[in-house]
């Protein structure tokens, strides 16, 4: 059913759809819409027999989804942000552990300084934790991910992470195509856990593993990533053939035909993307784009695919490792190991930036040119950067960077401000 929707109710209502017997809820903005919207469905009884458990933390949060889940039940919750970090050790616990725990997380940055807007860097921290990670480019995407990643991971026993861009996709409005019941059952069996807490059956789950076979475990847990690679696209054939429209998969291509220059990038700022590359297609320019889905596992053999006879990469990015620059870059490098192709690295977006059309055609314009670095952070303002390091270096107590910067800029000249809006 068609409905004008919020992202976050939308996904409340398709986790609800796939009937969690456990729902854990702490509220983080910009998630704490989604919790409710289970809630409230819980509380009307469109969701029955579900136990849905306020708790004290987010830590707790995932640690009462790993109770769940060992005790045989179909699990869920959310998070964000500091959030994520603060239920970092159980993060690694849910995937340690294979359980098939399915967590939203509305991305946001992380600090300090504070800053609720949204960027990549919370998923980014967790990208090595063992939980496969998807990333969704529109609120419908995001609905349709959730209904997935439920069979997903309980096909495979791992945890699976949706990521959605926080008040970008999760307070944004849109047309969204909320499935029914029976289509969702039709999709998703009946949950039969591979392991499960039973008094009559007892062994130990979490126990000490030394040094005689930790690595055969972790390779184990690698190995679940790899069956990911061909499973995530064969879930994505069967949700067409039940819904009726393509969504999810490792990856998509936007115009790469004869590309010279692809754009490659993850989550909302794909749309900006394709209107751009749409734009410039119509003034003659061979450019595309490639939206990555499957952030972990990596699609790389997919990817390398999908930039064949490009003549040039640019990755563009809602996270910054510092020190070396784009995370996902590094991952785009890795898959053109074996390919004289350049990569450079745009990081945008940072702290809920705008990343517009214009800044997206400019950053093309420069990769064609040849005067793109190779790391370029997006709509940077380099005189605020030189009298905030001029600053510093006058002043043995220089106080906090982020105050200087907020100082720097309230107080830079008119020009500049004009030039900046």
């Amino acid at each position: 059913m068609l409905k004008q929707i919020e992202g976050s109710a939308a996904v409340a209502q398709a986790v609800a759809l796939c009937r969690p017997e456990v729902v854990c809820a702490y509220p983080i903005t910009p998630q704490t819409h989604i919790v409710e919207g289970v809630g409230e469905l819980v509380k009307s009884g469109e969701l029955e027999n579900c136990e849905y458990i306020n708790v004290e933390s987010e830590f707790a949060a995932l640690s009462v989804a790993i109770g769940a889940s060992a005790a045989g039940a179909r699990a869920y919750t959310a998070t964000a942000s500091q959030g994520l970090l603060f239920m970092a050790e159980a993060v690694y616990n849910a995937s340690g552990l294979g359980l098939p725990i399915v967590m939203t997380l509305g991305n946001r940055a992380i600090g300090a300084p504070i800053n609720i807007w949204n960027d990549h860097t919370d998923a980014m921290s967790m990208k090595d934790a063992g939980w496969i990670q998807l990333f969704a480019e529109t609120n419908q995407e995001a609905a349709d991910l959730h209904i997935q990643a439920f069979r997903l991971a309980e096909e495979l026993s791992c945890p699976v992470m949706v990521c959605m861009d926080g008040f970008i996709l999760t307070h944004a409005y849109e047309r969204v195509d909320i499935p029914t019941q029976e289509e969702v059952d039709a999709f998703l069996p009946g949950y039969e856990p591979v392991q499960v807490l039973d008094p009559a059956d007892p062994y130990s789950i979490g126990a000490m593993v030394g040094p005689e076979a930790f690595t055969e475990v972790r390779y184990l847990a690698h190995r679940k990533q790899m069956q990911a690679l061909d499973l995530i696209p064969q879930i994505g054939t069967i949700f067409k053939d039940v819904f009726g429209r393509e969504s999810g998969g490792l990856l998509h291509s936007y115009r790469t035909e004869g590309a010279d220059t692809i754009f490659v990038a993850m989550g909302s700022v794909n749309g900006t993307i394709k209107e751009v590359v749409d734009a410039e297609r119509e003034a003659g320019k061979s450019v595309g784009s490639v939206s990555i889905c499957s952030f972990r596992p990596f699609p790389l053999e997919e990817l390398k695919s999908a930039l064949k006879g490009a003549k040039r990469v640019v990755v563009v990015e809602k996270s910054l490792a510092p020190g070396l620059g784009g995370v996902l870059a590094s991952n785009v490098r890795m898959a053109l190991r074996e390919v004289p192709l350049p990569v450079q690295t745009v990081i945008a977006g940072l702290g809920g930036r705008a990343i517009t059309m214009k800044g997206i055609s400019e950053v093309l314009h420069a990769a064609e040119n040849g005067s793109l670095s190779d790391v370029t952070f997006l709509g940077l303002e380099q005189a605020v950067i030189d009298r905030e390091i001029a600053r510093s270096a006058e002043m043995r107590h220089a106080g906090p960077t982020a105050e200087g910067i907020l100082k720097a800029i309230q107080n830079r000249p008119a020009a500049e401000r004009s030039k900046a809006s």
